[in-house]
């Protein structure tokens, strides 16, 4: 095996093995400011549209576990004949 081919997979080795350099918390705090700056946030409207569509899709969601749960509830009382 050449050198240049050990070099290579020792680098490669170095850059995988999950170790990061650590940063300073003003680096960090920095780091997020400009990660901060890239986010598109909604409108308004787009915010109010996002909010009715969880509310509805969360009351469908809870609505068909409701039903299926007393299905369950109702099928268990029958065939261990458990009367209220």
């Amino acid at each position: 095996m050449a050198k240049s081919e050990k070099n290579n997979k020792k680098n490669k080795a170095q850059v995988g093995n999950g170790k990061k350099d650590k940063v300073s918390l003003k680096e960090y705090i920095n780091g997020v400011r400009l990660e901060m700056k890239k986010v598109i946030w909604p409108t308004r409207s787009e915010l109010g549209a996002y909010t009715v569509s969880v509310i509805l899709v969360s009351s469908v969601f809870t609505l068909g576990f409701w039903l299926i749960d007393t299905g369950f509830l109702a099928v268990l009382r029958g065939i261990l004949g458990i009367t209220m």
